[in-house]
C-alpha cells in the first residue's frame, strides 16, 4: 500500500469511529487472504468490509473485486476512496440501521 493510500486509510478509520460511536475497526492481513478488503467495521450486530483506494481511478486486483462482491452479498462491502467516501459511509449507515430479527434457540 502506498503512502498516500496509507494516510487516507488512517484518517478514514478516525472518521468511521467518529460517525459510528462504539464501533470496532479491524485491519485485515492481506498476506493471510490475498484480496481481502483492508478494513472490517463491526458495529452493534452488523459489519461492513472496506477496500481502501487512493482515488477512484486506482486499479483493482481481481481477488479484491471477488471479495468485495462476496462480502457485499453477506452484509455490506465496498471500495472506498476520497471521492466516494460520503456515499459509502451513508450506505454503511443505512446497512447498520436495519435490525436483524433475533434468533431464539429452542432447547428441548
Amino acid at each position: 500500500m502506498g503512502k498516500r493510500e496509507n494516510d487516507y486509510q488512517s484518517g478514514l478509520i478516525d472518521r468511521i469511529k467518529d460517525r459510528f460511536d462504539g464501533c470496532m475497526v479491524l485491519k485485515n492481513d492481506s498476506s493471510y487472504i490475498r484480496g481481502i478488503p483492508d478494513l472490517l467495521v463491526l458495529y452493534e450486530d452488523k459489519w461492513a468490509a472496506l477496500e481502501c483506494k487512493r482515488g477512484n481511478k486506482a486499479s483493482h486486483r481481481p481477488l479484491q473485486d471477488y471479495y468485495v462482491n462476496k462480502m457485499n452479498d453477506m452484509s455490506y462491502s465496498s471500495f472506498i476512496d476520497p471521492d466516494n467516501e460520503q456515499e459509502v459511509l451513508d450506505e454503511m449507515e443505512q446497512t447498520f440501521a436495519h435490525r436483524r430479527t433475533t434468533r431464539v434457540s429452542r432447547r428441548k
